[in-house]
């Protein structure tokens, strides 16, 4: 059946900021399905109101629209355009949820707009817990047992009649929200209360809790003629009790017997073709008892999940891109595989190679948080690694966290203390991967691990390898002495040479040296879908050990892009947008785009964004031999946040050429030291300041600077243990924190500008022009971060004299750093005195946010300045300003309850919306200078 003819213009609804439980995985899949239909020639129109997305970029749809995701506002764009269908399968629950309501009152009706992909019966009937689980039953699938509860008594009656342990999971929520696990009697009464307040139906599902279960998720695709393709089986390597969002997870799936497989496939495609008018993707998961293999259904999200952007990428397939074409009337076999170019979507994929996905937690911005890990998700974001073997999969995905460990243990931040690590294992928590490695190395068994953990001994039994080998190469002395067939093994298992070197106590450039000498060497596979069963087109690769590479450079002209790792607080989406411009930009320009990442949620890891995609850690070991390979004529490091831009001085150091701002002038700007001289040479004003060693000097400086001070290390992201402090007690026991996490670290003592107001502006220089991109005025005052932060573009209360000042100084600035490309500036503003803070000589936070309200492309221009192919004159800059633009921070407290929800300057937000406002009359701004009132007041 070919496409619906009828269906010219479609309206596809994002999922809104970025919060826990939903985050730029919605981007891709948005962005994907946009490119999707308009391939077929129909008009996409796109509402959401991220600015940090590009699936809010006019790359990506004919209409964009940054609005709230209300009803009111889908009627505004229904009266404006002809809208023939609406795609609510993109934006996670939230677009769900907004499609049901907009469809309780008429509107969907009113206007004539068919709902296509999913029809509301069918997400009622899988959002309905009650209805779900009788379906389920009807159609002779197992579900644990359970009852609906509407009322606290209701509650009550059903866990007496159920038992315990019991799972009260609330309905219509996200990422887990108001779900726990109650042990004991005593402790239902506050879990069912909090269930009920989460969920907007007032409704939970009381339920028998599988503890210790394993649990497995399928990606699926149904067209309308009920062929169905699964695209993925993925294991959660925790059993069950741990939120999917929050469990480490493997595919293909590693301990499923074949009679197993085949059950729980026949029983996903059964559940999916009883779901009524659906066509699309779909995820099912499953719980298995490890004992019998008996399987009994979770749960069924009709929509692109989180896993879909996972299966994904692990599997080649583009999910969201073939989900948004079967829902406009094509069948699966109409369709072509995207990466073969010759087989079908049809076809299912197949896997020669392991992935493993690993959670990203950001629990040191919440102080006093419980760090134990349950139903309800707490990742911020995640990574992806692709090895030859679990192992492999394994360390690359351990080291492209970018918390400072260099594989799965053998570093310095082992635990010795046996209790301890037992302890941790139990009560599971962000780092009980790394504990579990602990405990094999100190000689716990490997049954008692399994019976803490409930992880499969399949897993436990692969860790244990590591620990073997370990042992044996602490026999050998120098790197020389390792054999090569055991150096090489050792590789093939994921080890980095930092690893190797920790072990043997010595120098990581001995083991690379003699790992170059002997040959071993990183090659390249690529990314099929097929295990080169078919000749594959798409340059998607990844590192492995082995005779073949598969990658085989071109003579063009290339540039690098690194990209900005894990979503985490201080650093999120908002990087990954300025990636994919860079892309985009170095394409136009000529350019063969390589891009380098290891998040699978983004869409500058999709297949054909860049023209060659390598998945690997932004990892030095990793980088050095891609960088080896390719030759690039240099490395785009100004797009990538923190991440990318603290590999500047390795690659300075290596005389790998850097684009754009060198890394001298970078550093510069980093150093707050030498960045203070440079202000006062500038004559610049700045607060006082001094860069302490130890607590002793930091306490000499306060004194000379004046309470209140602002404390700070040096190089860290999003405000990273960042205090202000008003007496010495405060200042020591701050200090000796900040040096206990970060003891190569300096720290920096600031006089805290009180009552100040605080601004920034966004710029590109090419080193003689300065174009300010954006001035913004944040509402809070200085103090508190301005990630967290409201800002108003342009500003609304400084002086004319006092912006005319910042914008001298950013001019002042950026040619001083002989900035080649985008600096952010941020000042305080006390009177008509203006006072720079700091300056990053790179994309900051903000730039999406300017570019989507001037409708201008800022990072295309900014990227083809770095590569040298352009000046500010060459471009037309037109900024088209519509009023004031207010960027607005989105925050996920109810993930942590207990956590201090005062803001300060360490970053808390996980993301943030953009509202647009005509005048300063507007309610919603009057509200938010309220607020700001009330800071300046306390």
């Amino acid at each position: 059946m070919p496409k619906d003819q009828s269906i010219r213009s479609v309206l596809i609804i994002g999922s809104g900021p970025i919060i826990i439980g939903q985050a730029c995985e919605f981007d891709y899949s948005g962005s994907q399905a946009s490119r999707s239909l308009r391939e077929e020639g129909i008009e996409v129109t796109l509402i959401n109101s991220n600015p940090a997305t590009i699936m809010t970029d006019p790359v990506t749809a004919d209409h964009i629209y940054l609005l709230p995701l209300t009803v009111e506002s889908i009627i505004q764009i229904l009266e404006e355009r002809q809208i023939d269908a609406v795609l609510p399968t993109m934006g996670g629950q939230t677009a769900l949820n907004l499609a049901i309501e907009a469809d309780s009152r008429g509107v969907w009706q009113k206007y004539g707009v068919r709902m296509i992909g999913v029809d509301i019966a069918a997400i009622e009937l899988t959002e309905n817990r009650e209805a779900f689980r009788q379906h389920m039953i009807d159609i002779g699938l197992f579900v644990a047992p359970s009852r609906i509860a509407n009322s606290f008594l209701e509650g009550k009656e059903a866990a007496q009649d159920i038992g315990y342990p019991l799972v009260i999971r609330p309905s219509y929520t996200l990422g887990g929200t108001g779900g726990s696990f109650v042990h004991q009697e005593e402790e239902f009464d506050a879990a069912l209360r909090r269930g009920l307040e989460m969920s907007p139906t007032h409704e939970v599902l009381v339920e028998k809790a599988v503890l210790g279960w394993k649990e497995f998720e399928l990606e699926l695709l149904r067209d309308a003629s009920d062929n169905v393709v699964i695209i993925c089986v993925v294991e959660n390597l925790d059993p069950m009790g741990i939120h999917t969002g929050d469990s480490i997870t493997v595919a293909p799936a590693m301990t499923l017997s074949d009679t197993a497989y085949q059950e729980m496939r026949n029983q996903a495609i059964k559940a999916m073709r009883s779901l009524g008018n659906f066509a699309g993707g779909c995820n099912i998961q499953f719980a298995q008892n490890p004992e019998t293999e008996e399987l009994i259904v979770i749960e069924i999200n009709p929509r692109v999940s989180r896993s879909s952007a996972l299966a994904s990428k692990a599997t080649g397939y583009p999910i969201a891109k073939i989900a948004a074409k079967l829902a406009i009337g094509y069948r699966l076999d109409e369709l072509s595989n995207q990466i073969t170019k010759t087989t079908s979507a049809f076809f299912e994929p197949t896997l020669d190679y392991v992935i493993v996905k690993m959670p990203r937690w950001s629990f040191e911005k919440f102080p006093g948080a419980d760090h134990q890990l349950g139903l309800q998700m707490k990742s911020v974001g995640e990574v992806m690694a692709i090895g030859r073997n679990f192992l492999e999969a394994l360390q690359k995905a351990c080291q492209s966290l970018e918390n400072n460990r260099m594989g799965l243990g053998a570093d310095k931040k082992e635990w010795i203390r046996t209790s301890d690590v037992l302890e941790r294992l139990e009560k599971v928590s962000d780092d009980r991967i790394f504990r579990l490695k602990d405990a094999l190395r100190l000689g716990v068994p490997e049954k008692t691990v399994q019976k803490l953990t409930h992880i499969d001994p399949w897993f436990i039994k692969q860790m244990k390898q590591l620990v073997k080998m370990e042992q044996q190469l602490m026999r050998y002395n120098v790197a020389e002495d390792i054999p090569e067939d055991f150096f090489r093994e050792l590789k093939e298992v994921g080890y980095s040479d930092a690893q190797i070197a920790w072990l043997m106590r010595i120098k990581e450039e001995e083991v690379t040296r003699q790992r170059f000498q002997l040959g071993i060497r990183r090659t390249y596979k690529m990314v099929d879908t097929c295990a080169a069963e078919f000749e594959a087109k798409t340059p998607y690769f990844y590192s492995t050990f082995d005779s073949e590479n598969e990658s085989i450079p071109s003579d063009r002209r290339k540039v690098v892009v690194l990209g900005s790792g894990p979503n985490r607080i201080g650093q999120g989406i908002e990087f990954d947008y300025c990636c994919v411009h860079g892309l985009l930009a170095a394409k136009d320009a000529g350019f063969e785009a390589i891009m380098i990442n290891c998040n699978p949620e983004t869409v500058s890891t999709d297949f054909d964004i860049a023209d060659k995609l390598y998945f690997e850690p932004v990892f030095w070991e990793h980088l050095e031999e891609i960088l080896e390979l390719e030759k690039p004529e240099g490395v785009i490091v100004q797009l990538g946040g923190q991440t990318a831009l603290k590999l500047a001085g390795e690659f300075h150091k290596r005389g790998i050429p850097i684009l754009g701002t060198d890394f001298p002038s970078m550093d510069l700007a980093e150093d707050r030291g030498a960045f203070s001289t440079l202000l006062k040479d500038l004559e610049i004003p700045y607060p006082l300041f001094g860069v302490a060693g130890d607590a002793d000097e930091a306490l000499r400086i306060a004194k000379d600077v004046k309470y209140p001070v602002l404390v700070r290390p040096s190089y860290v992201l999003g405000g990273q243990y960042m205090r202000i402090v008003i007496n010495d007690e405060e200042l020591e026991r701050h200090v000796l924190t900040i040096f206990k996490h970060m003891p190569d670290n300096k720290v920096l003592v600031d006089h805290f500008l009180e009552r100040a107001k605080e601004a920034e502006i966004d710029a590109i220089c090419d080193g003689e022009q300065v174009h300010i991109m954006g001035i913004m005025e944040h509402i809070e005052p200085a103090g508190i971060h301005s990630g967290d932060s409201s800002a108003v573009l342009p500003t609304y209360s400084l002086s004319v004299a006092a912006v005319a000042t910042m914008v001298e100084y950013t001019e002042k600035l950026a040619k001083a750093l002989n900035i080649k490309g985008l600096i952010n500036v941020q000042f305080a503003i006390k009177g008509d005195q203006v006072y720079v803070i700091e300056a990053n000589p790179r994309a900051s936070r903000t730039t999406p946010f300017i570019a989507k309200a001037y409708k201008v492309p800022y990072l295309q221009i900014a990227t083809k300045i770095m590569l040298g192919t352009h000046k500010l004159k060459d471009f037309d800059i037109k900024p088209q300003p519509s009023g004031f633009a207010i960027k607005v921070p989105v925050f996920s407290f109810e993930k942590f309850p207990n956590v201090d929800k005062n803001l300060g300057p360490e970053m808390k937000s996980t993301g943030e919306s953009i509202r647009f406002i005509r005048d300063l009359s507007d309610p919603f701004f009057r509200e938010l200078d309220r607020n700001r009132n009330m800071y300046l007041t306390r």
